[in-house]
């Protein structure tokens, strides 16, 4: 049966039982809708199935954590090494070589476009002669764990559109994100958390960052159930978490008893699914008022632990902290966990904000794959790093020995996806020698999404939603391909 089909028979099974649920009370609400009604700790028989019943082939990666570096890194100071660029110092990348490619209005203005080349060492890593900077030390360690796309494309230029596109497959906003797809085809691997969490970072590099909204991780036409939860770093994790003062437990237990029946009334009136969503989110917020406090009390990890995530992995909101925290989500069956972690946007002063960004994040990197891996849980979990486009080889802004900058670069970049049957220790793609077309194996964000799509045994061709006379889908309605190269 396909998706619409399902969700047409569930709505209508739900809308049967409700009915005759009608007038019976809370209780019968519980004895219909499952045990995540009645906050019972005991595990829903469908626990770990979502709206495809089962996947559509064996899975290689049940949990996935995405490093998201909003702003786009500058793969050409990290991993696109180019010694050629050199000698180009400061001289005007050629016509031949950008081939009237749009620029940002940021740069369009400019007279010249000199090439700078990076200021920073490279060195051949790994079993696959990866070339990587000398920013990433931690990360190093684990390039044998890593397959490195270095020609990664995409058409957006701009920052929002552009993270708009790679995490909902449309540069519209609206469309349902990566994790809520998966929420919403695989379901929940724990009752009592969110199937899709999201982290924010603190940084340290240039503070005028690019803003992120919440529809980046939410849910799109699909039901609000399966959007991200944003987990706060000061006062409750979640907003509005704790009992307001003087109500005691059982006191919440009751209100929400009488809001759930109000809304199985509207829902009896209207039948409006939705109204279940509401339902569902708000019996896991009580749940969640045990459980995450559990999850973010970190007194119970040992000294190695954090001597393996750096420093950092103490102060809340950093993104060492934020690491710990979502190998602690995968841990407790969370399918789906997000770090975004902003300041990566380095159009003047590259060399002053880069090293400071490379070093919140490259420990704390490495550590999270070391700690999955010593858990077991590698096998078995999706790493992906990367932001939304690259930067150009050309400068931006004050061109010196000491400083220089990048503008947006859509046209090739880098990303790199771990674990979960990915085959470590390759790299796979190329560029020219300005690192500014791809010459080889170009590899689409709608490409990436549906390799990570199939690692969780899903066929990005039939994980669709119909909404307003349209199959919506991660991929869109062009062309996607898995990239098998670089998959076991």
């Amino acid at each position: 049966m396909n998706p619409l089909e399902q969700y047409v028979t569930l709505e209508s099974r739900r809308q049967f039982l409700g009915k005759a649920a009608k007038g019976l009370g809370i209780a019968a609400l519980s004895s219909i809708l499952g045990p995540q009604l009645r906050g019972a700790s005991t595990l829903p028989s469908g626990l770990g199935v979502g709206f495809l019943g089962s996947p559509h082939f064996p899975a290689k990666a049940k949990r996935g954590i995405y490093l998201f570096m909003s702003g786009a890194p500058s793969q050409l100071d990290m991993y696109d090494y180019k010694p050629e660029m050199k000698a180009m110092y400061d001289k005007d990348l050629p016509d031949s070589i950008r081939r009237g490619q749009r620029l940002t209005t940021m740069t369009s203005g400019q007279v010249r476009f000199p090439v700078v080349p990076s200021m920073y060492e490279f060195e051949q890593v790994g079993q696959a002669g990866a070339w990587m900077s000398e920013l990433l030390p931690y990360t190093k360690k684990v390039v044998d764990d890593l397959a490195i796309i270095k020609s990664m494309y995409t058409e957006a230029i701009n920052h929002d559109p552009a993270i708009t596109y790679i995490q909902t497959g449309n540069q519209i906003p609206g469309r349902p994100s990566m994790g809520a797809w998966l929420s919403y085809g695989l379901g929940s691997l724990n009752e009592n958390l969110p199937t899709f969490v999201i982290l924010n970072s603190t940084w340290t590099g240039r503070q005028e960052a690019q803003a992120l909204y919440s529809r980046l991780w939410g849910a799109g036409p699909l039901p609000s159930e399966h959007q991200g939860v944003s987990l706060r770093s000061k006062g409750d994790p979640v907003l509005y978490l704790s009992d307001p003062h003087g109500v005691s437990r059982d006191l919440r237990r009751d209100m929400l008893d009488g809001v759930n029946e109000i809304n199985e009334d509207l829902y009896q009136e209207f039948g409006d699914p939705e109204t279940h969503a509401r339902i569902s989110q708000y019996e896991m917020a009580f749940r969640m008022q045990s459980s995450v406090p559990e999850l973010t009390d970190l007194s119970d990890e040992p000294d190695y632990i954090f001597d393996l995530y750096g420093p950092d992995a103490k102060v809340p909101g950093t993104f060492a902290y934020n690491c710990l925290m979502a190998r602690r989500l995968a841990e407790k069956g969370v399918r789906f966990s997000q770090i975004f972690h902003r300041g990566w946007d380095q159009h003047n002063s590259l060399p002053k904000d880069l090293p400071n960004q490379c070093k919140d994040i490259d420990q704390a990197t490495y550590a999270l794959i070391t700690d999955l891996k010593q858990r077991g849980m590698f096998d078995d979990t999706m790493v992906i790093w990367g932001g939304e486009f690259g930067r150009t080889i050309y400068c931006q802004g004050t061109l010196s020995e000491s400083t220089y900058g990048r503008d947006h670069h859509p046209r090739c970049f880098t990303k790199w996806i771990a674990g979960a049957g990915v085959k470590g220790g390759t790299v796979y793609g190329n560029t020219d020698e300005f690192g500014y077309n791809i010459t080889e194996n170009p590899v689409h964000i709608r490409d990436l999404n549906a390799t990570i799509l199939n690692q969780f045994g899903i066929n990005h061709e039939r994980l669709n939603f119909r909404h307003q006379g349209l199959d919506l889908s991660l991929t869109g309605v062009e062309e996607a391909r898995v990239v098998k190269e670089i998959l076991t």
